[in-house]
């Protein structure tokens, strides 16, 4: 199964986390990272009193379920220091988000897919679109029509000597 993840950090290193990140991932049994987009650095959705993020998005190839393939990213979170400190869209040290899983519709009290808000955030539609302009979100349509009804003004692809 195809699946696409939403990573991001504003926290001790944003690079370096999102760097670790994708290293986790690449040694979870069962996960292949195909694609992973650039770095793009982006202002904070919801709360703007934190610093800036940055963001991007891989696709994979998993052949765990959806809700055991967002455990094992919890699991990477947990690893990795994330603090859940109640305070949402609040600044975090890493954040893998379960964005697609196929086409894949569900609603349940631990999981919903496709990522509820995704198609309405810009630091996930732009990443996602360098990777595949002709995706569709499920229930919401192109992500590339989606985006182009966005203010993508303050998001900016990291340059490679920013990735050091």
């Amino acid at each position: 199964m195809k699946a696409w993840l939403g990573l991001g950090s504003n926290l001790q290193q944003p690079v370096s986390q999102l760097k670790d990140a994708l290293d986790r991932l690449g040694l979870v049994e069962g996960i292949g990272i195909l694609n992973v987009s650039g770095f793009y650095h982006t202002p904070p959705w919801g709360d703007d009193q934190q610093e800036d993020f940055i963001n991007a998005v891989v696709r994979i190839e998993t052949d765990l379920g959806p809700v055991p393939l967002l455990r094992a990213l919890q699991g990477i979170e947990n690893e990795m220091g994330r603090q859940r400190s109640g305070r949402r869209w609040g600044p975090r040290l890493i954040d893998i988000d379960l964005l697609l899983y196929g086409d894949l519709q569900l609603q349940t009290g631990e999981l919903e897919l496709p990522h509820p808000r995704m198609h309405e955030r810009a630091f996930v539609l732009v990443p996602l679109c360098e990777l595949d302009l002709s995706i569709t979100i499920p229930g919401h349509g192109r992500a590339e029509l989606l985006l182009q009804q966005l203010d993508c003004s303050d998001i900016f692809r990291l340059e490679n000597e920013e990735l050091n």
